[in-house]
């Protein structure tokens, strides 16, 4: 039977990302705009929007300043060639970019992605050590569990098995650290867990066992997002920090989703303390309007590609659109919008009641842990025997149902919305979720 190709809205041709293309298609959940806290869907219902899109909406939608910038950007400079070229705007961002994250990071390069940063990122920490004298620094540390991103280098140093194990051997010359969930112990925990700082020092059995001038750089995410929220436990930064110091090895911090006021502040290394060598960013740089992301780098590792005559190229890297003028506009636009509404710090003030409201969650059925940081917080349900993942995705087509959107991973629910949420919207998000899983099977 022919396609019928004359009907837009023919939903066979696109293939959806991280999507269940199959029940999707049968019953089609349509955003057609979003303003502030909601979407609207093709229906008209209005959805409360618990999860900032994707990690990434943290300023809501529709922002004036936002709109305005990519909308006079595209009539005045639409696109300008990276290489051996610029255009103002990508180098105001940079600027901006280096101001407000942790002091040791100073310089800036732009990617299109997350994914794309961790490439980067992992690309610039093998290259650096070459550049000084430590060419046999070849390997890369990453974590179960971790996610960061898509391409071979994201799912080679990321420990979510069903991201691997479709696509062939990946990189060579990887390990892992062991993941940080202790529900055991750490079940419930308000913030960073008490239990589980020694797991860092899996990190030395790995040097022990490849010898440090094997490896290059370990990549972790701050709080793991993507796996399901889990939090570092007190302590493991720091230690993980330590030993990557003692070994000469680099420590990247993947910030995709703790960047830009999630948990509070500018990065998650600076709530924690803890200082990387590179940050990998992306989502709330742009507020998820045009695709863009970045690495942060220190002085050290940039200036160790500064050498050798100045008119030859020092890294063989780059993208078509990295510091593209449209999401360089949107970019700045943002980081004035957050300023201008103080998000950051709102998000800091709205912490300890996100906290109560999604704790008193615990006594309903199936969840067996909750956890938050910042306006993050993650509901863990108990499995269906047998079939994993139904029971929150369920919770998930019902709260869609309801008015507000969740997000799954797994049999974990997790929560992110942007940073202009109001108090009675926290308690609408929670009200709604309780409804649900009261009803549950």
């Amino acid at each position: 039977m022919a396609l019928d190709r004359s009907n837009p809205n023919d939903l066979s041709a696109f293939w959806m990302p991280f999507t269940a293309n199959r029940q999707f298609k049968q019953t089609p959940r349509m955003f057609v705009a979003a303003e502030g806290m909601h979407y609207t869907t093709g229906d008209g219902r209005q959805v409360l929007d618990g999860t900032a899109g994707l990690w990434c909406c943290n300023a809501g939608h529709k922002r004036p300043k936002i709109v305005e910038a990519i909308q006079a950007q595209a009539a005045e400079l639409d696109y300008a060639p990276a290489f051996q070229m610029g255009h103002p705007k990508a180098f105001e961002l940079a600027t901006r970019l280096r101001d407000m994250a942790p002091e040791p990071m100073e310089h800036v390069f732009f990617t299109n992605s997350g994914s794309e940063s961790v490439e980067t990122a992992l690309k610039i920490a093998i290259a650096y050590q070459r550049a000084i004298g430590q060419g046999t620094r070849t390997r890369l540390i990453g974590r179960e569990r971790g996610y960061h991103g898509v391409n071979f280098g994201g799912i080679s140093v990321g420990g979510i098995v069903n991201n691997r194990k479709f696509f062939g051997t990946l990189m060579t010359g990887v390990d892992h650290l062991p993941h940080t969930h202790l529900p055991d112990q750490n079940a419930f925990t308000r913030g960073q867990p008490e239990h589980g700082a020694y797991l860092a020092e899996d990190l030395e059995r790995i040097v022990a066992l490849h010898g440090p001038e094997t490896i290059a750089a370990v990549i972790v995410e701050p709080m793991a997002g993507s796996t399901g929220v889990l939090m570092p436990p007190k302590g493991y930064l720091e230690r993980l920090r330590a030993i990557c110091t003692q070994h000469g090895i680099l420590l990247i911090f993947d910030e995709v989703i703790t960047g830009f006021g999630r948990l509070g502040s500018s990065f998650g290394a600076e709530h924690f303390g803890v200082m990387p060598d590179m940050i990998t960013c992306a989502k709330g740089l742009t507020n998820g309007v045009i695709p863009m992301g970045a690495v942060l780098a220190t002085k050290q590792i940039h200036d160790a590609f500064m050498t050798g005559p100045e008119h030859l190229i020092e890294l063989f890297h780059g993208y078509t659109y990295s510091g593209n003028p449209m999401a360089a506009a949107a970019g700045l636009a943002t980081l004035e919008t957050y300023r201008e509404d103080g998000l950051f710090e709102r998000a800091a003030d709205l912490a300890s009641y996100w906290e109560d409201g999604l704790h008193s969650l615990r006594d309903c059925p199936h969840v067996i842990d909750i956890r938050n940081m910042g306006l993050i917080g993650a509901v863990e349900l108990e499995p269906i025997a047998g079939e994993p993942t139904k029971r929150a995705f369920q919770a998930f087509l019902d709260c869609y149902e309801k008015g507000v959107l969740i997000r799954t991973t797994g049999d974990i629910i997790a929560m992110s919305p942007p940073l202009i949420i109001e108090k009675p919207q926290i308690d609408q998000l929670f009200g709604t979720l309780r409804d649900v899983l009261m009803a549950l099977d």
